[in-house]
């Protein structure tokens, strides 16, 4: 029999609360103690008070890793005639195993029927430089977009950006793949809060993140190989799911917030089941 006398700290608020409290006296959470015996790490993920980008950033690194260990003969095939596009192209992937573990487009949703592919290739990248690239922006603005809309509601704006992202290059690009949707989905979600928020702080916010998506636009349409359509898809994205979703100072996380978030992570691991049997079917 498990014991729940006692106390704790409300894994929302960060509280003294009673260990079998059927709800936060100081924020209102329901069943703050989680389900009976389980874990403390799977409460705090269950209720929000996880952080998703160390998760998000350690999955893109090993599927990284995999990708290249798949095929260890494709790892110095530099292509492209251009110094940009040599470095780009540096321990790229063999596309095969980026198509078996998810990569995302036209040829894989429409010809393959690989609707999956559009959550699997967030994870997915084609060379060294394009996942240190991706990654970078990630630390630099997930950690600020996680405190401004909380765990849940940031790991449902990076999920909706990239998908969405990736639904409008499909229908464009042959193939595609990489985080740079769900970046620029972040990115998106943060002019929309500089903007609704206003004042100084909200408008230099809006400066600053407004100025760093041009960038990135117009670094899309200068350098081969980069896909603006997943930007702009992404962008939009993430700003319209800020609009709907709102930041913290506007409106607290909910338990449904929470919910869909698990949603959205239990369809990935779905969809990188898919993946798993369709790389395996290849291989055997």
């Amino acid at each position: 029999m498990s014991n729940t006398i006692g106390s704790m700290l409300c894994p929302r608020c960060g509280k003294l609360i009673s260990k079998n409290a059927q709800e936060c006296i100081h924020c209102g959470l329901k069943n703050p103690g989680g389900p009976a015996g389980a874990p403390e790490g799977l409460q705090n993920l269950l209720h929000g008070n996880f952080s998703y980008i160390s998760g998000l950033f350690t999955t893109c690194v090993a599927l990284f890793v995999i990708s290249l260990l798949l095929n260890p003969a494709a790892l110095f095939q530099m292509q492209g005639g251009s110094v940009f596009g040599m470095l780009f192209s540096f321990l790229s992937p063999d596309q095969y195993v980026l198509f078996s573990l998810g990569m995302t487009g036209r040829v894989p949703v429409f010809s393959a029927g690989h609707w999956w592919s559009v959550i699997t290739a967030i994870f997915l990248h084609g060379s060294l430089l394009h996942i240190v690239f991706n990654m970078y922006w990630l630390r630099q603005v997930g950690p600020l977009m996680e405190e401004l809309y909380g765990p849940a509601r940031f790991f449902i704006i990076f999920m909706v950006s990239g998908i969405l992202g990736f639904l409008v290059s499909s229908l464009f690009n042959d193939f595609t793949l990489g985080a740079s949707g769900s970046i620029l989905g972040l990115i998106g979600a943060a002019v929309y809060y500089g903007r609704d928020r206003g004042g100084v702080y909200g408008m230099e916010m809006y400066r600053q993140f407004g100025q760093i998506a041009i960038f990135l636009l117009i670094f899309g349409l200068v350098f081969a190989g980069v896909d603006n359509f997943a930007h702009a898809g992404g962008f939009a994205g993430g700003y319209l799911s800020a609009m709907v979703l709102k930041y913290r100072e506007r409106a607290t996380e909910t338990p449904l917030h929470n919910k869909v978030a698990m949603a959205l992570l239990s369809l990935t691991v779905l969809a990188f089941g898919f993946a798993a049997f369709s790389l395996l079917s290849t291989l055997f």
